[in-house]
């Protein structure tokens, strides 16, 4: 744990009464996995305090929407800790941007290993926060680790069907099966040391062709609003997975056996405007009791990143203040 000043970064606020630190920890498959940690300032270290993980969109970085939810809720008194998945920001994994969903859920597992073995963390009350992309990899994680107590997720993607269908269930088997093709030739390139080729994310340059979901990501990944490059990557490939992994969400199906989390509570929270509120949909109704989808009016599917007048922290911190105690 080394105590680090929140002041160089922009994309998010921490207050004057909780203190932030940079920590490192090992997953199972022995990769180093980097986090900020929140600590209220008022806290007895000598308690045990509940706390919460929080995982960041998919295509970002911790200092994206996780770190803005963590300091928040640090504000609202949880211990917090929020992660850079494996192969993306700080943490290990090489080559950068690789798209791996079971190692993605396994990171939040080792996230609660090393929030259980503090001294001041009480191991029966550690929660969990999944934005966007997230949302769908710690229920992945949630299925399998009784150990996460509550899980909440905001502007959940499912990746996996992301991927597989398109949203709204717009793109056909045919364009499915093209994609991974392309994916499967670009293995041959990669394998005899070509260069590494990226897909998706988030455009550059918009222009009139530019779709408005797209423009929704332009305006919070290449602007300062969300703007973020971790040490040693490059604006160029921020938000970009790599084309011959990303083919790997066709086979990720995280909302499989969601019911069986039950008696562990869900809150599922979108944007009543928001492209993706599908996802939260079809979650909440597989989802087994005790569940709540909870819509935020008036918000669009990133708005719900880091504009802190919309996102219902009230929300989020009764479900914890009542599942985490």
């Amino acid at each position: 744990m080394e105590q680090i000043a929140s002041k160089e970064y922009t994309t998010f606020k921490v207050s004057d009464n909780v203190t932030m630190y940079r920590v490192a920890f090992k997953n199972q498959f022995n990769m180093e996995v980097a986090g900020h940690l929140f600590i209220p300032k008022n806290f007895d270290r000598n308690a045990k305090h509940p706390a919460i993980v929080v995982g960041h969109p998919m295509g970002a970085v911790k200092e994206q929407s996780a770190d803005v939810y963590a300091s928040k809720m640090a504000d609202r008194g949880f211990i917090t800790l929020a992660i850079d998945l494996s192969f993306w920001g700080e943490s290990a994994g090489e080559p950068r941007n690789v798209v791996a969903p079971e190692i993605y859920a396994e990171d939040f597992s080792a996230a609660i290993d090393f929030l259980g073995t503090r001294p001041f963390v009480d191991r029966n009350n550690i929660g969990a926060i999944g934005v966007c992309g997230s949302g769908s990899f710690v229920i992945s994680a949630a299925k399998i680790d009784p150990r996460m107590k509550a899980i909440a997720t905001v502007s959940m993607y499912d990746m996996g069907s992301a991927s597989r269908n398109g949203l709204n269930h717009s793109q056909t088997v045919e364009q499915r099966k093209k994609n991974q093709l392309e994916a499967a030739e670009q293995r041959y390139v990669e394998f005899t040391g070509g260069e590494t080729k990226y897909t998706s994310g988030t455009v550059h340059k918009p222009d009139d062709k530019t779709d408005p979901i797209q423009r929704e990501f332009y305006e919070f990944y290449r602007t300062p609003r969300g703007e973020y490059t971790p040490k040693g990557g490059s604006p160029e490939t921020t938000t970009h997975p790599t084309l011959s992994s990303n083919i790997k969400f066709n086979n990720f199906y995280p909302f499989n056996d969601i019911e069986t989390i039950s008696p562990r509570p869900l809150l599922f929270i979108t944007g009543d405007k928001a492209h993706s509120k599908e996802f939260s949909e079809d979650a909440y109704k597989r989802a087994a009791e005790p569940k709540e989808l909870y819509y935020v009016k008036d918000a669009g599917h990133v708005d719900l990143y880091d504009k802190i007048e919309l996102i219902p922290f009230n929300k989020l911190e009764s479900f914890f203040k009542k599942y985490l105690h």
